[in-house]
């Protein structure tokens, strides 16, 4: 046995076996991993003379189970077509014998008209969908329907002509059914060649030894074998079409099956990106800011003209009597010297999980997290009544979670709690990295209250006091006498006494508060590339083959279920549809429906040549001497041999020009060139089978008294074909079969086809062969011919009747078609919905996270612990403030408690974001807003060129290669200038910026898997937030380091001295003045900014 893998990332499309056997998961490459399966077909050395997809098997064994289980329910709608072919042929018996009715002809009727009750009723049971739901009785079915229909022809065959048997006695219905089991019955393709095997030999022995037997006085063995091989002929021709059409099925139901899989594989990877993308935003933004947002964006997107707004679209809401909760790392200063920055990094990921943990547990939301500042909000944004003794409780368990860190680093550390209960506004502002935030006076107090608190308390407002029944203890807190503003507010406050059997049910907790400290680092301290930092190697090579089959059994589940349920739905219902074309009543998925390219057109024209090659056959074995049979077939292969290779060349484009290919595409495409084509395909079979009846010369007879009464005899040798007309009728049943092998043709043109093939056939019957059948009536019935229906006649309506049975199975096969294709389409669109949902949840994630640590979330689950981290050496850092903002803001009535103010700074963050968009500006990275201070950093990125992300090392760049983002920061930090004063005139405001640049090595990273809080740490972070602090309004100030780069760019700046900063002593800074444009064609190039000045020299 050998085994052929298919990748499926390989989709050359001149191969449709791969095209046909792959399944491809397509996904945003820029965006995720495309995942990729392998499907495996075993090729059996048992059956290498059948087509190679008749040979193909899925594998897993489970996969073709499923298929296979799937491809019999498929054809279990079928066996109402043969039952009801079945049916027609009895009650054509029936008719056939009422028409000239004789004594000896009651046992034929009355096995006729039980076969027809018989079939009627398996009509029915499968009309119903009554089958047994028993899998043995269901799986017996196919075979009592066989066995039915075998009794019914052998019993045709054995009573109708129990007097005069001959050796094409029912040939022509035992050929009809061979081929019709292969178009029907649910079974797999060796059962069905068996069975089909079985009954042509059955029925060709027992007419051999019937003939035999009648005729033995006057026996012409040569002769009699010569018409059953004729009849062999007959039965190889419909198997060999039945394996055709059993293989076009099981291709067209293999690649349904397939797309079906593959779709849902696709849904289910977008499914679970999308779970993972709305899991990331609503850790991020409260849920109706996130549907509010993602319908924004929506709306945006569905307009071709977007109108032009006063303001920016700002979401913000007001919340009212909801808890606050702030808390502080006290000693995180004495922390940070005992831990290198990547180790402090760690450990506020392992805390800030644990608190987000808590968080969840006491119905907390939280908000940010500010260096080591954590606070949330309880009440928000569904409404609590125990909102503040939930607040309390978070702070209390806080308090005991910092005392395992404190146990563990041996250092000073513990937390600050402050609460207080208020009002807020809650919302995100600017258009880029999104944050929620709160904002109000209530705000400003319980920050307030946490650094006017005790290490170790919980401190809480008169307020939070008032809302709380009784639930805990509390002792003055006297927290005006730590805090001025407390003081000026005349805000009294309280320390909580946690209850003895809380403290105890917290401190059970403590063993799993943070993670197994035994555990491998999980921060790389020395990865620089943007990977991210894995805790250990956990997946070996059998658990992730566990995985694939688990994945694998979920995916086969769900596709058995959805096909059980694509079974179930009246799909064609809803899609109007005229009853009698069948066709769409909606022309744009009528058009759709045409132009599908069915790919087994090539086949259903190798039919043609297969029926016109084995009925040249059948006639060469009764009449070997009939000289225009040759020529008919050499021209007639010759014809369909060109329509074939037309058709094929749009399969295999290597094998063919072009120019064919071409036109092969053209056809495959145009409806009226399809059915141009077929109808040439059943012409030129028809006029062959024409032109080989009409060749077939009558002999000349002479009448001869003998002992038995008179007798014809031929003068000279006999025409074969004169003595067996009704092979040459059964040649017409081989015609309409191939009519209906035809794919990719209306039932319709079907049917017109078949009327050419019956008139034509009927005609010469009638009309051209009437003395021939005559005679052959007069000689095998003698005078018992005026008690049948002639032979011209019955052949002639036994071509009608298949016409009827082929008919029917058209229109049944055009409704399957065209419910896979209302299949597909549906799948298609339910997948087009869940990928656009992702597509809009990506733009929303990629918009509160820089793209690369979006893409390590939702490549894979996390565990709180995990934690991305990535050290650049060469950053710039900024901290742009709004000083005098507290000054505007209000939350008077005339303001709508404070949201205009929130609008005006919405309208100054939006402008700040939107210079990010600038080509010049592409090094810069916003990285977050607190209050109304602007935070953003250079060289983060791989486009700026620097922190190795370039293949030359730093001592190999020049001062300005390496520099020029810090540069870009500084010319952006002047553009935020120009643009507020802008803002300025607009408004009549006189808001102004103090900022502070640093540059230097920091470490990125995101603290928190499940709320995942994107920052930078480091030295160079402090120092830029100092100089922002230490600085003064409508002034940019830097460090002498900072300074003595930037000034290489044509920066310009006044020395404003040594200052004083808290932890770093006295620092020689300077005030950036603007900047000079480049006098030299070798200096530094950058865009004219409106601030500029000319050379003062």
């Amino acid at each position: 046995m050998s085994v052929n893998r298919v990748h499926t990332t390989d989709m050359e499309p001149s191969a449709e076996y791969s095209v046909e056997y792959s399944v491809e998961v397509p996904t945003d490459s820029s965006h995720a991993a495309t995942r990729t399966r392998d499907v495996t077909v075993l090729q059996t050395s048992c059956c290498r003379c059948l087509p190679r997809a008749v040979r193909l098997t899925f594998t897993p064994e489970s996969l073709e189970r499923l298929y296979q289980s799937y491809f019999r329910r498929q054809r279990q709608e079928n066996l109402l077509v043969l039952a009801l072919f079945a049916a027609l042929f009895n009650s054509f018996i029936i008719i056939m014998c009422a028409v000239v009715y004789t004594e000896d002809k009651l046992a034929m009727v009355v096995v006729a008209a039980v076969g027809l009750a018989a079939d009627v009723a398996v009509f029915l049971i499968c009309w119903l969908r009554k089958l047994p739901a028993s899998p043995v009785w269901r799986g017996a079915v196919p075979y009592i329907l066989w066995l039915m229909i075998a009794i019914h022809v052998l019993c045709y065959m054995c009573l109708n002509y129990e007097r005069f048997p001959q050796a094409s006695d029912s040939a022509g219905w035992q050929a009809f059914f061979s081929f019709s089991s292969f178009l029907t019955l649910p079974l797999n393709l060796v059962p069905l060649i068996l069975l089909t095997a079985l009954s042509c030999g059955i029925h060709t022995l027992v007419l051999g030894v019937t003939v035999a037997q009648r005729n033995e006085d006057n026996l012409q063995g040569p002769m009699l074998v010569r018409q059953l091989l004729a009849n062999v002929m007959l039965y190889l021709c419909a198997v060999a079409v039945g394996v055709m059409s059993y293989y076009m099925a099981d291709r067209k139901y293999r690649t349904a099956f397939l797309e079906a899989r593959q779709s849902l594989q696709v849904k289910v990877t977008l499914e679970e990106q999308s779970t993972q993308q709305e899991e990331l935003l609503l850790s991020i933004l409260p849920k109706h800011i996130a549907d509010e947002m993602l319908q924004g964006m929506q709306n945006q997107a569905n307009q071709q003209e977007v109108q032009q707004q006063q303001f920016n679209t700002m979401y913000m809401y007001r919340h009212e009597n909801v808890s606050i909760l702030f808390a502080d790392i006290v000693g995180f200063t004495q922390l940070s010297s005992a831990c290198s920055a990547q180790e402090l990094v760690k450990l506020l990921n392992e805390l800030f999980a644990r608190f987000d943990k808590l968080a969840a547990k006491y119905h907390q939301l939280r908000i940010k997290i500010l260096g080591d500042c954590y606070y949330c909000i309880c009440g928000l944004p569904d409404f609590r009544d125990d909102h503040a003794a939930c607040s309390i409780q978070m702070g209390l368990a806080m308090v005991d979670a910092i005392s395992y860190v404190r146990e563990k680093t041996r250092t000073e550390v513990d937390m600050r709690v402050g609460v207080h209960t208020g009002t807020v506004l809650g919302g995100v502002l600017g258009q880029k990295r999104w944050q929620f935030d709160v904002w109000s006076t209530d705000v400003t107090v319980a920050n307030k209250m946490e650094s006017g608190g005790i290490p170790g308390r919980v401190h809480i407002s008169q307020s939070t006091r008032d809302s709380l029944h009784g639930e805990f203890e509390l002792e003055p807190g006297e927290g005006g006498e730590r805090c001025e503003y407390l003081q000026e507010k005349g805000i009294d406050t309280y320390l909580v006494l946690a209850p003895k059997e809380m403290v105890n049910g917290l401190s059970g907790n403590k063993p799993g508060t943070l993670s197994n400290r035994n555990s491998k680092q999980l921060i790389n301290t020395t990865t620089t590339n943007g990977n991210a930092a894995s805790p250990q190697s956990t997946s070996t090579e059998s658990k992730q083959e566990r995985e694939k089959v688990v994945d694998e059994q979920v995916i086969n589940r769900r596709l058995q279920q959805e096909l059980l349920e694509r079974e179930t739905e009246q799909i064609m219902k809803d899609h109007q549809i005229n009853p009698m074309s069948l066709r769409f009543l909606d022309w744009k998925l009528e058009e759709h429906f045409s132009s599908e390219k069915e790919k087994r057109s090539g086949a259903a024209f190798c039919c043609c040549m297969i029926v016109l090659f084995f009925i040249t056959a059948m006639e060469v074995f009764i009449d070997p001497l009939l000289g225009v049979n040759y020529v008919t077939l050499g021209i007639g292969e010759l014809l369909l041999l060109i329509l074939t290779l037309c058709s094929l060349a749009a399969i295999f484009p290597r094998m063919f020009s072009k120019r064919l290919v071409s036109f092969s595409m053209w056809i495959d495409r145009t409806r009226w060139a399809r059915n141009t084509w077929a109808m040439a395909a059943i012409f030129v079979l028809t006029m062959a089978v024409i032109a080989d009846m009409l060749s077939c010369v009558p002999p000349t007879l002479q009448l001869i008294n003998s002992t038995s009464g008179p007798v014809l005899e031929a003068l000279g040798d006999p025409a074969g074909c004169a003595e067996n007309p009704k092979h040459y009728s059964f040649m017409a049943v081989m015609s309409l079969i191939a009519t209906a092998m035809l794919v990719q043709v209306s039932h319709l043109i079907k049917l017109g086809l078949m009327v050419l093939v019956v008139t034509a056939t009927g005609a010469v019957n009638i009309y051209s062969w009437r003395d021939i059948y005559d005679l052959y009536d007069y000689i095998r019935f003698a005078s018992y011919r005026t008690s049948i229906v002639p032979s011209k006649y019955l052949m002639t309506m036994m071509i009608i009747v298949m016409m009827i049975c082929f008919y029917f199975f058209a229109r049944h096969l055009e409704r399957q078609s065209r419910k896979l294709f209302l299949w597909k389409i549906g799948v298609h669109n339910q997948k087009e919905r869940v990928f656009e949902m992702r597509r809009w949840n990506e733009a929303l994630v990629t918009n509160m996270l820089p793209e690369h640590v979006a893409k390590h979330f939702l490549g894979s689950k996390k565990r709180d612990e995990e934690l991305y981290s990535q050290s650049y050496n060469e950053t710039g850092v900024m901290f742009a403030s709004i000083p005098n903002f507290s000054d505007f803001y209000t939350e008077e009535g005339i303001n709508n408690g404070g949201i205009e103010c929130l609008r005006i700074l919405n309208e100054i963050i939006s402008d700040f974001d939107s210079l990010l968009d600038r080509e010049e500006f592409r090094f810069i990275t916003k990285i977050k807003t607190i209050g109304s201070t602007y935070m953003a950093a250079s060289g983060l990125t791989p486009e700026s060129n620097t922190n190795e992300y370039t293949n030359r090392k730093p001592e190999d760049q020049s001062l300005i290669e390496r520099w020029q983002h810090l540069a870009d920061l500084a010319d952006f930090a002047l553009a935020m200038k120009v643009t507020l004063s802008n803002l300025n005139k607009q408004s009549f405001n006189n808001f102004m910026l103090r900022i502070g640049l640093n540059k230097g090595g920091v470490l990125a990273g995101v603290i928190g898997a499940r709320k995942p809080h994107y920052d930078i740490w480091g030295n160079t972070v402090n120092v830029a937030s100092r100089m922002e602090s230490t600085g003064v309004m409508g002034n940019i100030q830097v460090v002498e380091d900072c300074h003595d780069i930037l000034k290489e760019y044509g920066f310009r700046f006044i020395r404003r001295g040594p200052i004083y900063v808290k932890g770093k002593g006295e620092l020689l800074t300077f005030f950036m003045k603007g900047k000079d444009k480049p006098n030299n064609k070798s200096g530094p190039v950058t865009t004219v900014l409106p601030h500029q000045v000319g050379d003062l020299s």
